[in-house]
């Protein structure tokens, strides 16, 4: 009767928090299962960043909230973002729910389980300030559950103030981690087995703006690279105005560092980029990506882009997609922009309608499309290092290149045998797809 479900959905911002909670569950003599049929505790981590993300997060609650009666589930408890954006709002239209988590009180959930087993809970809540709670460190417990790679959180919140975005209302402000700690973390990751490290905050390349001293992400970089040269480590959630020239020197320079860029640059028209906050301006971002392959040999870009952001025009889209036409980026997500009240761009006047959004989203990602399938095309017969991940369903392994980051871009599909997770080996493309490639194990 001690068994924990837990539901982890977005980012692997959030994937990390499940980690933790996870671990620090099973120290509080709790079991992890991976059947919510047989928990007596559910949990769901949320994701309450757009509006799909808070639609799909009300339906994962919904949905298992029915093992209440279909299975031995007694408590339903919602944490993550978007109970820290609505609140008490949420608890309001969930009654299924039996607890609410705010995003700086996961380190209290085991007690928090504990209260209502023991039916003590004096509140249906718990929404500390998201910076109240004290940063992960190296030895907090934590169950990886993403093996070959694994995330690591190197700091919480955010310093900037986007206008579409929620994120410093929902986590806080820019808290780095100590680099000691996060290197202590890495060592301790690789030790468990880990061929990749994937190193993540909300906007990475930010690290260390809020220390004293010079640790940045560039020394996390370098010192974590040197732990183990078998060992591939990247970055993700760049953003543009702190790429430095130290950190391409640094990625340049060690083979075990992935030379992938995720920069997320939104927009590329000067009027809607100063809307959003961005900070930079067109000829910024050219500069940036021109100097990022001038730097470092064989640098995949991947970024995000919004649509129908409010006073978007059609020449603000041309010059978007005439930008994206340019540089030819190797892997772009295009999201349409996500309306709500709690955003500073919610005062916009000009609204971009829904069709309108969409079809400037469809046309960007078919842009795409051909791009990724030319980019692909220049493997064909080369060979490339992969690591593998896991087995497809049907006859092969599913891995990843340097330039494929895990969960967000295309894959590998490998033909070989008697290979496992983790494995790094030689391929020989045969095939090259819009987003995916396939080859043989030399």
């Amino acid at each position: 009767m001690k068994k924990v479900y837990i539901e982890t959905l977005g980012c692997p911002r959030n994937q990390v928090d499940s980690e933790i909670t996870g671990g620090l569950i099973w120290n509080s003599n709790y079991e992890i299962t991976e059947n919510p049929e047989e928990a007596r505790f559910i949990i769901v981590n949320t994701c309450g960043f757009i509006e799909d993300a808070i639609n799909e997060s009300v339906e994962t609650i919904l949905s298992l909230s029915q093992f209440k009666t279909s299975g031995k589930c007694e408590f339903l408890i919602v944490g993550g973002c978007l109970a820290q954006r609505f609140k008490e709002e949420l608890a309001e239209e969930l009654p299924e729910a039996d607890f609410f988590v705010g995003t700086g009180a996961y380190f209290k959930i085991p007690e928090i389980l504990n209260q209502l087993e023991n039916k003590k809970v004096q509140s249906k809540s718990l929404f500390p300030k998201p910076d109240s709670g004290s940063l992960q460190k190296f030895d907090t417990p934590k169950i990886l559950s993403t093996y070959p790679y694994s995330f690591l959180k190197v700091a919480e919140g955010c310093a900037r103030r986007c206008t579409y975005c929620i994120i410093p209302d929902l986590r806080g402000p820019l808290r780095s981690r100590d680099p000691l700690d996060i290197i202590k973390e890495a060592e301790k990751i690789i030790e468990s087995g880990a061929k990749e490290i994937v190193l993540i905050s909300q906007e990475t390349t930010d690290y260390g703006r809020d220390l004293k001293g010079e640790a940045d992400l560039s020394f996390i970089l370098d010192k974590v690279s040197l732990i183990s040269k078998d060992v591939w480590i990247r970055f993700m959630y760049g953003h543009p105005l702190s790429i430095s020239d130290k950190l391409l020197e640094v990625i340049s320079g060690r083979d075990n560092i992935c030379p992938y860029f995720d920069i997320p640059l939104q927009h590329a028209s000067n009027d809607v980029l100063k809307k959003m906050g961005r900070g930079y301006n067109l000829s910024f971002a050219r500069k940036l990506f021109s100097s990022i392959r001038n730097k470092v040999e064989n640098a995949a870009l991947r970024t995000t882009l919004i649509t129908g952001f409010p006073g978007e025009t059609e020449d603000d889209f041309k010059i978007l997609s005439d930008f994206m036409e340019e540089i030819r980026f190797d892997h772009a997500g295009v999201f349409i922009y996500s309306e709500m009240e709690d955003l500073f761009s919610s005062r916009f006047e000009n609204k971009v309608d829904f069709e309108t959004a969409e079809k400037r989203q469809m046309i960007l990602m078919e842009k795409q499309a051909l791009i990724s399938q030319e980019k692909n095309s220049r493997y064909l017969e080369k060979k490339l290092p992969v690591i593998i991940d896991n087995k497809d369903s049907g006859e092969f392994f599913a891995g990843r290149t340097m330039f494929q980051a895990p969960e967000v871009d295309g894959i590998t599909y490998v033909d070989g045998k008697n290979l496992k997770p983790g494995d790094i080996v030689n391929v020989f493309i045969t095939d090259a797809f819009d987003y995916d490639l396939a080859g043989n194990v030399e």
